[in-house]
């Protein structure tokens, strides 16, 4: 599913739209360059998960959590991780297979380690102000 962005005030649309498309799947990753809207992105999709609190970068913690009406969900970059077994000494497998939702950027750095089954979210950069984004199921 392909989805075209203008603005940000789209972004709540898009929120909705990757909810239905999920269904019951729970572990979500999010790839694009830096500065391509991840974190951004994920806000809004906290706030269509029914999250009051301040979500925010979880760039030095690598994980922050959150209480949502349906559950715990776990907002995650991995991008300064320098070796796989930091995810394993965060204890990654209560995470990802404990029945929470998971909002993963840059799950590159522990492919090896996500689950079968996930929602991949691709967004791609148009222009300053426009992007693309791409669902898909894995």
């Amino acid at each position: 599913m392909d989805i075209e962005v203008n603005s940000l005030a789209d972004l709540p649309a898009v929120a909705q739209q990757l909810s239905d498309f999920a269904g019951s799947e729970k572990v979500f990753i999010f790839e694009g360059d830096m500065g391509a809207g991840k974190t951004t992105f994920i806000k809004t999709f906290c706030a269509a998960l029914g999250i009051a609190d301040v979500v925010s970068s979880p760039t030095y913690s690598i994980v922050n959590e959150y209480d949502s009406p349906n559950g715990p969900v776990f907002h995650f970059d991995f991008y300064r991780i320098k070796d796989i077994r930091e995810a394993y000494d965060l204890g990654y497998e209560e995470y990802f297979y404990g029945g929470g939702i998971c909002l993963i950027e840059w799950p590159e750095r522990v492919e090896g380690l996500l689950p079968e089954n996930l929602i991949k979210v691709v967004i791609n950069v148009l222009d300053e102000n426009r992007r693309l984004f791409r669902f898909s199921k894995v």
